[in-house]
């Protein structure tokens, strides 16, 4: 592909690597603070989610991604999709402890009730999939970095009632935890469904070369959307396939991925459900954990 052509620094976006490097040292230094071994499963876990979020937002993917829509499927399911539930489940009651004393924490409890977390990652998804949206967003920097900035967030949220890492927000018993998981799958659907049964390709950044010039353009700041065409030519040139079959392949990878991440939390759930059930405690589920 000609985006070989690229800088390192656009296709490795080194300042988001030292960005997420910084936070990986924090949490290492957090867990010391709270007497924790700096290096155990669930840091593993947290280092995990750094690299998905890396590799979906600063790695050439991400760059692919302003090519071809399967790519960009690909950085929506590692950035906001994975990343959360494993950085969650590097946290813990110690970890979280200090912050529910800050004054934003009635806010942040009123935020992760099921109900409103759930709505919200599933109404940012599916609304920044509408062709308006999705468009306008990729063909304005500062409103592409605040809609990302949305999406982790509400996606941590959508998380936190599933995978809680403080027992305060663990207010869903197993049985309501798997309707939760349900429910978020089949919210999802009807994006995706739209977006792979369309019969014409929806979104004018992936067709209409000067559209797309101006949104790569954020990748290489330092060129001109005429300067971009003429070293990488037009979207058509790029992708490996038609607007349509790579718009239709994106939406089968989304929700393929989709399915696999809920239904492996699925069976976590349902294992400490069952577990709990079997030695009478009705106390409820702990926080799940992958770890």
């Amino acid at each position: 592909m000609k985006l070989e052509a690229l800088s390192w620094v656009a296709l490795w976006s080194p300042w988001l690597l030292v960005s997420l490097w910084i936070v990986g040292v924090v949490y290492v230094y957090w867990r010391r603070m709270v007497h924790e071994r700096a290096w155990s499963r669930q840091a593993v876990l947290f280092f995990l989610g750094l690299a998905c979020l890396y590799i979906g937002l600063g790695s050439p993917i991400d760059v692919y991604g302003h090519v071809m829509f399967t790519f960009h499927m690909i950085t929506m399911t590692l950035a906001f999709l994975v990343a959360p539930v494993l950085l969650l489940s590097g946290l813990d009651d110690k970890m979280v402890h200090l912050i529910a004393h800050w004054r934003v924490w009635r806010f942040v409890r009123g935020c992760v009730h099921p109900i409103v977390a759930l709505v919200s990652f599933n109404m940012a998804f599916s609304l920044y999939h509408i062709p308006l949206v999705h468009d306008a967003v990729m063909l304005n920097y500062t409103l592409h970095t605040v809609y990302y900035v949305v999406l982790f967030v509400t996606g941590v949220l959508m998380w936190i009632p599933i995978v809680a890492p403080y027992r305060a927000l663990d207010v869903l018993a197993g049985y309501k935890k798997m309707g939760y998981i349900f429910a978020n799958s089949v919210l999802l659907l009807p994006a995706c469904a739209l977006i792979i049964f369309a019969s014409a390709p929806f979104y004018a950044t992936y067709t209409d070369a000067s559209l797309w010039a101006v949104a790569m353009g954020y990748c290489v700041p330092h060129m001109t959307p005429a300067q971009v065409l003429d070293l990488l030519g037009g979207p058509e040139q790029l992708s490996w396939f038609d607007p349509l079959r790579d718009q239709q392949l994106g939406g089968v990878i989304m929700k393929l991925s989709q399915e696999v991440v809920y239904g492996s939390i699925l069976v976590f759930v349902f294992r400490q459900w069952y577990r709990r059930e079997n030695e009478h405690d009705e106390d409820g589920l702990h926080p799940i954990s992958l770890s």
